[in-house]
């Protein structure tokens, strides 16, 4: 609103209105914001009576200036006991209610309506005990004072007392019966609820909508909607309360056909719908929900990037967090987070950074959560320096910060860093967690610290009082297998406390593949295959290792099985980002990029350059029985190495070239990026599923142990 609702000729003559029209504008004013010009109408009154002083201080008490609020009410030549149940509720309104009770001891008369203002700033505030004090000692009481008690004991999870008054109630309103309504239904006491319900002699659509949702948030989804149906007139809420019933129960075909049938689809509908779609996979029809909204503030933007990258389409929810930017849309909490976790995950450090810095500008920085996401996110990208600066900045942190520094040097094989951190940790007093132990169990893994695992895991329960799970024994698996101690691997699995899973058995067979151990790979293969027989990884992992050892007939008989199964090798795929844009790169496909052409020479380029300098293709890498030259065609078109061609032609001299693989890096492309980095001098982060691998000066940080 604004003041052109008065035409300019006639504002003057407002200020010299009739007292009764004065006061009005007093009132619409104060409303509209314009406090200043209501003081200004009050100051040209001829003849200021009670009703003009009580509107100018309600006014300022509306506008939240408290003090000039009881200013002119000390002023007042006189008052009477609307006055003072104006200054008694301004003070409330502002939260003041030590002023408020100093204000209604003061008082020369009280009314009923003195005392509930009164009771209402006790409730407002969580003060129940004081309410229930004054409530008992009200000499009159009204359905509001009745209604404001009985809401205030529910608040403070008192449903029982707020029962008992409810029931000696004199008379009972239809907001007294639906707070009760609301109250019992949060208790899960639906059957009382509907009692109340059912007893009302006049319903509104609060209390019809009341009801609903209570038995939504119960999962009672078909008594929901068998009150919905006879429901007499409905609105958006109703509405989209019964959507929700149906999309948090995760019967979706239904919310569908609700959604459809609504005669107006709000945005929390539309929201509902999004996630309610995104939760159920169908990310494509979360998509037409969202497009299809005529205005969208930040929650669909920031509902529809978190499907996204809740259902693993990162690129799409980048593209769309950098849309959502590009509109002018302020991107909110939610929405950052998820963007965090995608830039984590696909190592979208330059991304990173600039989210980094919104936090900062919204001052989210500093909550303990967010420090512990950004952590990981700086942590994942390769980015150490800044991932252990955001995590010193905090003097007390909690276990999950403490687990997110841990577990960043662990996949960085930085074994040494990692357990000085959780010695830190513990001597801070902060007790590590099941996630902690993972973390450094994998950290020695890593690095071959395989006797400070050991007696980190037997510390785990004697010292710490932490259970191991299936995945602490896996990663001890792994600690045994990597350093070549593969029978005591065996004898672990079988010593377990609990039952191995394909973790477990799966941690034994890379370390027989490592170890070229076939008697026991194709033992432990057996037991994955009949655990997991869908998973292709176990299938290529024993085929690895018949391939490295020459044994076609059994690879071909494997992949044979694969085929009957309709099962199918997930793809090399590695990426980088280059200018805020992520290049994708498939194993044996160049052709797709546009720029294939000039990547294929800066492959043959860099081969002939490592080759001067003692590179020589391993063809055990490559699964297939072919001849030499094609086994060698085979490795240069790793998707790793057409990655780090790409980013030497386009990283500028002098930064690190970060890259990701979505599988193990393979022992041929490990030797040559090695080699890669050396002739080009630059340094080269790839992040492969297990951990990263820092290459400089021909070496790398994993020391050929991975």
């Amino acid at each position: 609103m604004s003041f052109l609702f008065i035409p300019r000729r006639t504002y003057s003559a407002a200020l010299t209105a009739p007292f009764s029209c004065s006061n009005s504008q007093i009132s619409y004013f104060a409303r509209c914001g314009q406090i200043d010009r209501a003081r200004q109408v009050f100051e040209q009154l001829p003849d200021k009576t009670v009703v003009s002083w009580n509107a100018i201080v309600a006014g300022y008490f509306q506008n939240n200036e408290p003090r000039e609020a009881r200013k002119l009410f000390d002023h007042m030549p006189e008052r009477n006991t609307i006055s003072w149940n104006g200054l008694i509720s301004g003070y409330v309104k502002n939260g003041m209610t030590w002023e408020a009770r100093e204000a209604f001891d003061k008082m020369p008369e009280r009314n009923v309506v003195s005392w509930t203002a009164m009771l209402r700033g006790y409730v407002q505030e969580g003060m129940i005990e004081e309410a229930e004090r004054l409530f008992s000692q009200m000499p009159v009481r009204n359905v509001v004072s009745w209604t404001v008690m009985i809401g205030g004991l529910i608040e403070d999870g008192r449903v029982d007392e707020a029962l008992k008054l409810f029931y000696v109630m004199p008379v009972k309103d239809v907001v007294a019966r639906t707070n009760m309504i609301g109250g019992l239904c949060y208790e899960g006491r639906l059957k009382e609820a509907r009692e109340i319900f059912d007893e009302m002699p006049e319903r509104n659509v609060v209390a019809w909508t009341t009801m609903i949702n209570g038995y939504v948030i119960h999962n009672k989804v078909d008594l929901a909607r068998k009150l919905f149906e006879v429901m007499p007139g409905k609105n958006e809420v109703t509405w989209t309360a019964m959507l929700m019933g149906y999309t948090r129960s995760g019967r979706i075909e239904e919310a569908a056909e609700l959604f459809d049938a609504m005669p107006f689809q709000s945005a929390p509908a539309c929201n509902e719908m999004i996630m309610g779609f995104g939760q159920d996979g169908q990310v494509t029809e979360a998509r037409r929900v969202f497009d299809q909204m005529t205005e969208k503030d930040e929650v669909p933007w920031s509902s529809m990037i978190k499907v996204y990258e809740r259902k693993g389409f990162e690129l799409e929810a980048l593209g769309l967090f950098r849309l959502m930017q590009l509109q002018g849309i302020r991107p909110n909490f939610p929405s950052m987070i998820s963007t965090l976790s995608v830039c984590g995950s696909l190592a979208t450090l330059n991304h990173g950074r600039e989210v980094h810095a919104q936090l900062v500008r919204s001052l989210f920085d500093c909550d303990v959560y967010v420090c512990s996401v950004l952590i990981t996110m700086y942590m994942k990208c390769g980015d150490l320096v800044n991932g252990k600066r955001v995590f010193d900045r905090f003097t007390s942190k909690d276990t999950v910060m403490w687990n997110s520094i841990i577990t960043g040097y662990a996949q960085h094989g930085l074994g040494k860093e990692a357990l000085q951190v959780f010695y830190d940790m513990v001597s801070s007093g902060v007790p590590p967690d099941e996630v902690t132990f993972i973390g450094v169990l994998s950290a020695c893994s890593y690095t071959g610290r395989v006797k400070e695992g050991l007696q980190l895991f037997e510390s785990m329960k004697s010292k710490y009082l932490v259970n191991p799970k299936t995945e602490h024994y896996s990663c001890v698996v792994d600690l045994l297998g990597r350093a070549g101690k593969l029978n005591e691997a065996m004898n672990l699995i079988r010593d377990m406390s609990v039952e191995a899973d394909a973790c477990v058995w799966g941690a034994l067979l890379g370390a027989c593949r490592i170890h070229n151990r076939l008697d026991m790979a194709e033992v432990v293969a057996k037991k994955l295959l009949l655990l997991e027989p869908e998973n292709t990884g176990h299938y290529i992992l024993l085929s690895n290792i018949y391939s490295s050892q020459g044994r076609w007939r059994d690879v071909a008989a494997l992949r044979s099985n694969m085929r009957v199964q309709s099962l199918s090798k997930s793809p090399g795929c590695s990426w980088i980002e280059v200018e805020k844009k992520v290049h994708t790169f498939t194993g044996g496909d160049i052709t797709s990029h546009p720029e294939h052409a000039v990547i294929l020479r800066m492959v043959e380029k860099l081969d002939g350059l490592i080759i001067e300098v003692g590179y020589s293709p391993d063809g055990s890498f490559v699964l297939h029985d072919v001849e030499e030259e094609e086994k060698v065609h085979n490795l240069r078109h790793h998707s790793e190495k057409l990655a780090v061609a790409y980013g030497i032609l386009k990283v500028p001299t002098g930064m690190p070239i970060r890259i990701m693989k979505n599988l193990r890096v393979c022992g041929d492309c490990h030797a040559a990026i090695k080699l890669i980095a050396k002739v080009t001098e630059r340094e080269i982060v790839l992040r492969d599923a297990n951990r990263f691998h820092h290459f400089k000066d021909g070496s790398c940080s994993c020391g050929d142990y991975w």
